[in-house]
């Protein structure tokens, strides 16, 4: 205890006997052995309760040790039970936990992985990927502060995240092999490309890419097939010198909707896994075709970049005029484009206003605000003559159509007229503008609906800086590209927007979640949590039926699906006191990724152990294992000293102290009437 609390502490007993001294001898008339028993009461609980405030202390060394670690990562992938190492798995576990000396060096630590990451509970084995990588990253993050080791049980295949060949980690590890280390002749698909989406009566493209494992020089056919029908046939030869083939061809789009094919190659006699020679996939076919008509007033760089970008599309095509020489028939196009509009685009207005067409304004330094504010298109602008440059500020609560953001807040700032702008009708704010960095309410991209007819408008020119901003910023055009493909899908379409939409892929795989999202919105198309959503999946086959209730996840209902076999399924998501039903088919898959292996990844598990510092060691070897860790020096308990400040008072009993001493104080005064 330090000088200066012991001296606190006698000045504290001093001044609690003082106050007791002056209240019960220097200022009280009292006499009799009571104001001594009194003046103790006051005396004590005086210096108690000073002794709180003061709460003394003295300082206490204490040793910790401190266990090296020892982080068993378990392999839970489906890929252990199919080369059904279950049994083996658990007779490591078993030693290793069973094992006196490793226990009492190691702080032993056991975590499974397959998709995540997790403390070991119970084994499963059904993950339905492997993410070696992701382990390793975890145990290093977790004990980051700490010396240890990773005894790392797995076949060594990943099927998902970075190589694990090359993830840092500062602690060894130690790699058991599972699964079969004999190398057979096999012959997978390795890797299938194809678009997700096709146009009607159009070719896409696939891409198949096949390798052979093995000496053996063989021949077999590869195959694509359409409800049980072969579309596409090629003969190929494998050898040592020649173990992979990529086959391209185009298919053509016959049927519109989601269609669904097979692509396999024939396997030959001996071969040990065919799992790996099938491989589904679907393309979803659109009958969609649209023209649309730019018409401009001035000759300008965004009139080339929006024909570009619109036609990357090929099912849309774009057609520049000339506001000075045009005779437009407008029941030929889905979409009139309107560029900088002036006094000339006044015929074409009133067809406009005539067949009720669908219509895009950008307005620009030479646009006519004075012809437009009278056309009652939705929106004015008291512009002046001069121009003003504005940024854009992306909206996140726009509802007409899905549009991420591509960094809008980025782009080049567009030119207009400077004036404030009024939009009169129902609109929706994709884009709203900044000057100077300083975000306003004003509007720089707005949609219009009413009644059959669609409008949007955009205020400003120089939309072409925005495409190759993207292009700067990604390497390519996509994201604007996709862009100008929502705005204009959503001008095209004159179907009325839909209450209910769901989010439904084509093709799953059959030991995965299947994930499906679902958005609903009131009559104001304003999305609705208040909504109860129900998913119905029945088997095209059995006919059998699964109910399955949505949940609400943010802006969204998100409901996953788990456990269905392999086979076509319909669907339909209802809502429930409402009329909004939405129906399709999907179909999930018995291609199991984890199961194209044939043997285990030795070469790569040895090389992993190697780079880290560790060793690789097969099933038999465990004890092996042991005694490497045992015996290792590196691996020693380290001793750390601390110095703790310890209270000498526990201030719950000690403040119980106090009010019992002043209790009795108080009940003696009022006894003999001193109060």
């Amino acid at each position: 205890m330090q000088t200066t609390t012991i001296l606190f502490i006698l000045l504290a007993f001093l001044l609690s006997l003082s106050i007791a001294y002056y209240q019960y001898f220097y200022a009280s008339k009292d006499t009799g052995s009571r104001k001594i028993f009194l003046s103790s009461l006051r005396t004590l609980s005086v210096f108690l309760l000073l002794l709180l405030l003061i709460n003394p202390a003295v300082r206490k060394t204490v040793i910790e040790n401190t266990k090296p670690v020892m982080a068993v990562l378990i392999d839970d992938s489906a890929s252990t039970s199919f080369f059904k190492e279950e049994e083996k798995v658990a007779s490591i576990l078993q030693e290793l936990e069973a094992d006196v000396q490793l226990n009492a060096k190691f702080e032993m630590a056991y975590f499974t992985f397959g998709k995540e990451v997790k403390v070991k509970d119970s084994l499963t084995f059904d993950a339905p990927v492997t993410a070696i990588s992701k382990g390793i990253t975890a145990i290093n993050k977790l004990y980051k502060n700490k010396k240890g080791a990773i005894v790392l049980l797995s076949d060594g295949n990943q099927t998902t995240g970075n190589d694990y060949e090359f993830v840092s980690s500062k602690m060894p590890i130690a790699t058991i092999v599972l699964g079969d280390t004999v190398n057979y002749r096999d012959l997978r698909i390795r890797q299938l490309n194809v678009n997700k989406y096709s146009y009607l009566n159009h070719q896409f493209p696939v891409e198949v890419h096949l390798f052979y494992e093995g000496s053996v020089p063989i021949s077999t056919e590869f195959r694509i097939e359409k409800k049980g029908k072969a579309i596409f046939k090629q003969r190929i030869r494998f050898s040592a010198s020649e173990k992979s083939k990529i086959i391209r061809t185009q298919l053509t789009s016959t049927s519109e909707g989601i269609n669904f094919y097979k692509a396999s190659i024939e396997a030959f006699g001996v071969e040990k896994n065919t799992k790996n020679n099938t491989k589904d996939f679907s393309v979803e076919v659109i009958d969609e075709q649209t023209k649309i008509a730019l018409v401009s007033s001035v000759l300008h760089p965004d009139l080339g970049a929006l024909k570009r970008s619109i036609e990357r599309n090929k099912q849309r095509k774009v057609d520049v005029f000339y506001i000075n020489n045009i005779d437009i028939q407008l029941n030929d196009y889905q979409l009139l484009i309107m560029y900088q509009p002036n006094n000339k685009f006044n015929d074409l207005l009133k067809k406009v206003r005539a067949v009720k067409s669908n219509y895009l304004v950008i307005s620009g330094a030479n646009t006519d605000w004075g012809f437009l504010n009278k056309q009652q298109l939705g929106f004015t602008k008291k512009a002046i003559d001069q121009t003003e440059s504005y940024s854009a500020n992306y909206q996140s609560s726009f509802q007409p159509f899905l549009q991420k953001d591509i960094g809008f807040n980025n782009f080049p700032p567009l030119k207009d007229q400077f004036g404030e702008v009024f939009l009169s009708k129902e609109n929706h704010v994709l884009l709203q503008q900044r000057v100077f960095g300083i975000a306003s309410e004003q509007p720089l991209l707005a949609t219009f609906e009413q009644n059959d007819q669609k409008s949007a408008v955009i205020l400003g020119e120089g939309i072409w800086k925005w495409r190759a901003a993207n292009f700067i910023q990604s390497n390519s055009f996509q994201d604007f590209d996709e862009f100008t493909g929502n705005l204009i899908q959503y001008l095209v379409s004159n179907s009325n927007r839909k209450q209910l939409e769901v989010g439904v892929e084509g093709l799953y795989l059959s030991n995965a979640p299947i994930r499906i999202s679902a958005f609903y919105t009131d009559k104001n198309y304003q999305f609705d949590p208040r909504a109860s959503l129900l998913l119905s999946v029945t088997n095209t086959i059995t006919k059998e039926q699964r109910k399955f209730p949505f949940s609400l996840a943010l802006n969204s209902f998100q409901v996953v699906v788990e456990g269905l076999s392999p086979g076509s399924y319909t669907y339909t998501v209802s809502v429930a006191g409402h009329k909004s039903v939405r129906s399709g088919v999907f179909l999930t898959s018995e291609a199991r990724i984890e199961e194209q292996f044939t043997n285990a990844n030795t070469t790569k598990l040895n090389r992993l152990a190697n780079s880290t510092g560790g060793k690789l060691y097969y099933p038999i070897e465990i004890s092996g294992l042991i005694e490497d860790f045992v015996g290792n020096a590196d691996y020693t308990t380290l001793q750390k000293s601390t110095l703790k400040n310890q209270a000498l008072i526990d201030w719950k009993w000690m403040l119980f102290l106090i009010l019992i001493l002043l209790a009795i104080e108080w009940f003696t005064r009022k006894y003999y009437g001193k109060i």
